[in-house]
């Protein structure tokens, strides 16, 4: 009893911080979605959510959906090599090759953007180094490539992370049993290896898809305010329009993809506990 006395004690300072920085919020942001202000008082609607299926805030969902599908699909494939490469390293080295992989991300989100932005620029590093060789300067920054780049270089560690995790926790005498049996590299990878990395993989997937769907500091640095987001318009309402109540709503709508996306990779991930993995199955 005393145990559990002490256990609620300990716990109530998180439960206090939860409240006050999670549901509170989250109980306003429903609150405001749902109502409107007519002459002072708060009236329930629907209104705000019509308003969201206009044909152009459509855009601007299918463009945040293809460019965090798109990162996401391009960190896996970057993110995936360089985990099990880092794996596969000497011991003494594998913790400085994490570290060279976290280590941007000790620097503030937005100098590292910033900085992305001076490389993409006419007279930046790339279209310098471009001008050198003969092929001309390229006009990057402001499109939907210099989007791109800054969510793989942002977001890349919380693919690599997760799938390392993955990687080095590894019963290796599985893959010398697949060895042993007459299977090939390839075999081995596809058999063994990549469907036990599965749970890294979703976790990998869920971490990057997440901010990259949300995320309003890339598209407006880089995309130069032309290429907004889901992001960029919840930020649009509630800093600059003045409308709370639209804002919340497209917030809930973010908060569903977002639950869904969850879902999805949880049943995934749930499956691949299984051996073989779900995924392949």
């Amino acid at each position: 009893m005393k145990r559990q006395k002490s256990q609620s004690r300990l716990a109530t300072p998180y439960v206090i911080w939860s409240a006050l920085f999670i549901v509170i919020p989250l109980i306003l942001i429903v609150f405001f979605s749902f109502t409107t202000q007519v002459n002072g008082s708060y009236v329930f609607t629907l209104d705000n959510f019509h308003k969201f299926l206009a044909p152009m805030y459509f855009k601007v969902v299918k463009r945040s959906l293809t460019l965090a599908v798109i990162s996401t699909v391009l960190c896996l494939i970057v993110g995936y090599p360089t985990a099990y490469l880092i794996t596969k390293a000497k011991p003494s080295r594998r913790g400085t090759l994490l570290l060279l992989c976290i280590l941007p991300m000790w620097m503030n989100f937005l100098l590292r953007t910033y900085a992305w932005a001076a490389l993409l620029g006419k007279n930046g590093f790339i279209n310098t180094l471009l001008g050198a060789i003969g092929l001309g300067p390229i006009n990057i920054l402001y499109t939907d490539t210099a989007v791109l780049l800054g969510m793989v270089y942002n977001f890349l560690p919380f693919m690599i992370l997760p799938i390392h995790t993955a990687l080095s926790k590894m019963d290796q005498d599985l893959i010398n049993a697949a060895k042993d049996l007459g299977a090939n590299g390839a075999q081995v990878f596809t058999k063994v290896i990549f469907p036990l990395s599965l749970p890294g993989v979703v976790s990998g997937i869920t971490m990057v898809f997440m901010p990259a769907v949300s995320t309003f500091v890339i598209s407006k640095l880089l995309g130069g305010g032309q290429y907004y987001l889901i992001g960029n318009l919840i930020e649009q309402q509630f800093m600059s329009v003045g409308d709370w109540h639209f804002g919340s709503a497209i917030s809930i709508f973010m908060m569903i993809i977002i639950l869904i996306s969850m879902a999805i990779m949880n049943k995934y991930s749930n499956g691949s506990d299984k051996e073989g993995g779900g995924l392949l199955l």
